[in-house]
This record gives C-alpha cells, sequence and structure tokens, in this order.
C-alpha cells in the first residue's frame, strides 16, 4: 500500500528521514511547482517526489530546510528519475543544485515514441494508461502561498503518483518494441548541461522576428545581449527590461544618441533622458563596431521552388504515413525545419537523415526524392510503392 504524506516536510532533518528511505527505491518520480512570471530564474515553491510505496511533498520555501539532502538523492545515478515535460524542472536542477539528474526518463517525450501523440498533457496520459481523472481546480495556484491546503497538495502529489503507473506502462512498451534507444538519444540533449546555460551572447539566437541586414543582427546581438545580463542581474523578466519589438526597432534603427533614440515609436516618451537610454546607446555603438566576421550570415528566406514546393508536400505525407504505421509521433521523426532541406537539398544534414529517424523516414524520403517510390491511397490509408 502507497503511503503519502499530505503535510509538506520543512526541515532538515526530515527531508534527510525521507531520502535515505527513498535511497533504495529502483525508480523515482519527481515534479517541481515554481513560479517565475515575476523573477528571471524559477522560484522554486514546492517540490513532489515518489519511490514505488511512498510519495511526499518538500516545501523549499521552508527557513528550516537545507536541500542538500534532497540534491545528493537525485545525484545517485543507480535510479531512474522519472518526469513529464521535464525541461523546466531540470532548469531548475541546474540552478538551484547545481546538476542535472542522470539518468531521466521523460514520460512526454517517451509517449512520443510509444504512438500517444505529439507532447501529449499529463492529464492525457494519465487518462489514457490508468484511466484516472486528475481534478485540474488546482492548476493555477499561487505555489509560493503558505499555507498551502488539502486539496492542493492532493493535486501536487497526483503529479507524481500517477506518473509511477504511467512510467511503467511507457518503459515496458519501449523494451518490447526495442526503442529503448530512441529514448536516450531524446534524453542526451535534456540532460546536456549546455541545454540549460543562460549565456548573455547567446540570447540573441531565441528571437523570433528579422532584422533588415547583418549591420542590424549585429546590434541585435549586442542588445540581446545587454537585456539579457540586466535581466539576470536584476531578477527580472527579460520583457520587463525591454520587449522584443523594441530591440527590433533599435537595432533596425540603430540610434547613435540618446536623441536619436527618442524618437523612435517604440519606446515611451522619456525614455531618451533615463540611465538607461545610455546604456541602449553604448550597446549600438558596441554592435555597429563589432566584426562582421563574428556575425552569422542573414538566411535569406528564399521561396521554395515549384518543384521543392511540390516535393514538400510529398514528404509531409510520407510522413504522417511513416508516423502512422510505427506507431510515433511525426514530430519525433521529423521537423518542419527537416522536411524543407530535404525538399531543397539533395542530402542534408538533419535529424531525419540519421539513426533510427532515417531507417523509419530518412530512407524512403530520399527514395522519394529520386523517383523510386510512390505514393498512394489503399482503404484510406497512405501506402508506399517502389516505382
Amino acid at each position: 500500500m502507497t503511503s503519502m504524506n499530505m503535510i509538506p516536510i520543512a526541515n532538515t532533518s526530515d527531508l534527510e528521514a525521507l531520502c535515505k528511505d527513498l535511497a533504495s527505491a529502483e525508480f523515482l518520480t519527481v515534479d517541481t511547482e515554481f513560479m517565475r512570471e515575476q523573477t528571471y530564474y524559477p522560484n522554486l515553491c514546492l517540490i513532489q517526489v515518489a519511490g514505488p510505496g511512498s510519495a511526499a511533498t518538500i516545501d523549499p520555501m521552508s527557513p528550516e530546510l537545507d536541500l542538500k539532502p534532497f540534491w545528493d538523492l537525485m545525484a545517485l545515478p543507480e535510479q531512474v528519475k522519472v518526469f513529464h515535460a521535464a525541461r523546466q524542472d531540470l532548469e531548475i536542477f541546474h540552478i538551484q543544485g547545481g546538476f542535472i539528474p542522470r539518468p531521466v526518463f521523460d514520460t512526454q517525450v517517451a509517449a512520443m515514441v510509444c504512438g500517444f501523440g505529439d507532447q501529449v498533457s499529463y492529464v492525457n496520459l494519465v487518462r489514457a494508461v490508468s484511466g484516472a481523472e486528475i481534478d485540474k481546480s488546482s492548476r493555477f495556484t499561487d505555489w509560493s502561498k503558505r499555507p498551502l491546503s488539502e486539496k492542493q497538495l492532493k493535486y501536487a502529489l497526483g503529479d507524481v503518483t500517477h506518473l509511477r503507473d504511467v512510467y511503467r506502462r511507457l518503459s515496458g512498451q519501449l523494451k518490447e518494441t526495442g526503442r529503448e534507444s530512441w529514448l536516450d538519444e531524446e534524453m542526451a540533449t535534456l540532460t546536456d548541461p549546455a541545454t540549460y546555460q543562460m549565456d548573455p551572447d547567446s540570447a540573441w539566437q531565441r528571437l523570433k522576428l528579422k532584422v533588415k541586414n547583418r549591420r542590424a543582427l549585429a546590434v541585435l546581438m549586442s542588445l540581446a545581449a545587454w537585456r539579457e545580463r540586466m535581466a539576470q542581474k536584476q531578477n527580472v523578466p527579460r520583457q520587463r527590461i525591454m520587449r522584443d519589438d523594441a530591440l527590433y526597432d533599435i537595432a533596425n534603427q540603430s540610434p547613435r544618441t540618446a536623441a536619436e533614440l527618442g524618437g523612435l515609436r517604440s519606446l515611451p516618451d522619456g525614455f531618451s533622458r533615463s540611465a538607461r537610454a545610455k546604456e541602449i546607446v553604448a550597446a549600438v555603438e558596441e554592435g555597429l563596431n563589432r566584426d562582421m566576421g563574428e556575425v552569422p550570415a542573414m538566411r535569406q528566406g528564399q521561396p521554395l521552388s515549384a518543384e521543392a514546393t511540390a516535393t514538400l508536400e510529398l514528404l509531409k505525407v510520407l510522413l504522417k504515413a511513416a508516423a502512422a504505421r510505427h506507431q510515433v509521433a511525426p514530430r519525433m521523426i521529423a521537423d518542419a525545419s527537416d522536411l524543407e532541406s530535404l525538399a531543397r537539398h539533395e542530402e542534408p544534414d538533419v535529424p531525419a537523415l540519421k539513426g533510427w529517424r532515417r531507417q523509419l523516414f530518412g530512407e524512403d524520403a530520399l527514395k522519394l526524392k529520386r523517383g523510386e517510390l510512390a505514393l498512394t491511397l489503399k482503404d484510406g490509408d497512405v501506402v508506399v510503392m517502389t516505382v
């Protein structure tokens, strides 16, 4: 019978006892609750952890609790640490614990490999595996407020107790189908510390809009780095420092004086007289003086030719057929960028042409492009035929 501690552990002594009890568990299911709407770094508010026979919550906000016993538990290499949609949880481990636990099993990724769809939610996955219904009324709780109610804690514990059944089902299915190595490839990226590095000089790579030329891109690189450093220093969201649209406006216009900066419509009245305006002008100057050899070439965004457009549409159909046949989410095999590269180039360097993805889809994609395969319909299903 499973034991559940509805009262959050709030002192180091009790945490040590819990971690000692869980140290011999075959696997651990883990989740975190955090707030980051007002901060740059996530504010860890609650930790949920369960072994096969017990489950508990931990209050990291308690002044009487040192998380070291928990970090030590998570660092044990013998146990699988099971998460659902693990990226943000692992980011917290990386920031606050200074490490990333291994080995990790992400049930959202595993579900995609096992044919449960693209980025299936925890609620839907639990329902599909065990038939259990999760009460979502506490979903938008402010986890930083104390005390937490019994209803909130029960909801939080459900994120790790149901996860045990999900893990057993998915790990068993992966073993039966011989797809464990498929998941390993995805987990390698998820547990790579580089995935969670927040280097200000790389901040521009997360921006989505386009600038008009490489010189503007050079300025944008400097502006994004400035904003990232400011957000980190003040521990506030990036948009609190400056909105994305203002960054692009400044990069494209490249104002070299506070007066020129004041003429931009994306900035509020009076901004040019602020101390921050001087920092922005300095960042613009830094960008304009940047060695252009350090600035990536602009993606031209040339439209696909008529032939490549037709090829792309056929590749989309082939991908859906391969995903359905092998019961894998299409996104796990190839994304839109992969398909476009395949349509544009003879044999591009994309994940879809490597490893198990090449076996499921990539090889057929190349044959389709060479005219060696054809697609047809049979009883409503897409069928691949050799020409």
